[in-house]
């Protein structure tokens, strides 16, 4: 028994994966080519995916919006979450990086579920929202700069739907967020996101210490 978090030594990790990873084969070679790339720091660890597919199957979502597609591996999980009517959409401005994952989306046979929009992403958010996509998404999620969280937040936060929810990855930030002595821009960011997110009441909130911190917000239905 314990009445807190436990803490994930390698050991406990690999027998976590061991014993409850159910990862589709084509994710997982998605995550391995990744895994060889200098940025794989930036992909989500394979049970918040599994965590977050759960998340959709268990919503019932039919709409995803990500901001941040990176090589693609959380949209591919989404879209394979999802119902044959799912769609996903997700933001980036790599065409480099999603040159990986057209090539993983198409060869799971759900590149057609999933529309990728290669803009700013503060641009295409706000293009969402004046042409009248407020609360149009079941679930989103965000895993992008740092110092756009807050933008993110808010303008993710009017385009899904009153009931769905918001992930926004990074929340604990390798622990550096809650060390005083690191002051650079992206942990001052989380930092403020954090703090922002904890009080806005429009949210029931809920920070999972899966991956580098999972935060939860679920829009409160007014």
């Amino acid at each position: 028994m314990s009445n807190r978090s436990i803490g994930l030594d390698d050991l406990i990790y690999q027998y976590m994966l061991e014993t409850s990873l159910r990862e589709p084969e084509v994710c997982r070679r998605l995550r391995s080519e990744t895994a060889s790339m200098s940025q794989a720091n930036m992909q989500i660890a394979p049970e918040q995916g599994q965590f977050m597919a759960m998340l959709a199957r268990m919503t019932g979502a039919v709409s995803f919006l990500e901001v941040g597609t990176f090589t693609g591996y959380s949209a591919l999980v989404m879209a394979l979450a999802m119902p044959e009517n799912g769609r996903v959409v997700t933001l980036d401005v790599s065409e480099q990086w999603t040159m990986i994952a057209r090539r993983y989306w198409q060869e799971a046979g759900v590149d057609d579920r999933i529309r990728l929009e290669l803009a700013p992403a503060s641009e295409t958010l706000q293009g969402y929202l004046e042409s009248g996509r407020r609360d149009s998404f079941d679930l989103a999620f965000i895993d992008a700069d740092k110092t756009g969280y807050i933008d993110y937040y808010e303008a993710c936060l009017k385009l899904i739907r009153p009931g769905g929810i918001l992930m926004v990855d990074n929340t604990l930030w390798d622990g550096s967020v809650a060390d005083p002595a690191i002051t650079d821009a992206d942990t001052e960011a989380i930092r403020a996101f954090n703090a922002h997110v904890r009080d806005d009441s429009r949210v029931d909130l809920s920070l999972v210490p899966i991956g580098d911190g999972l935060t939860l917000a679920r829009k409160i239905p007014r």
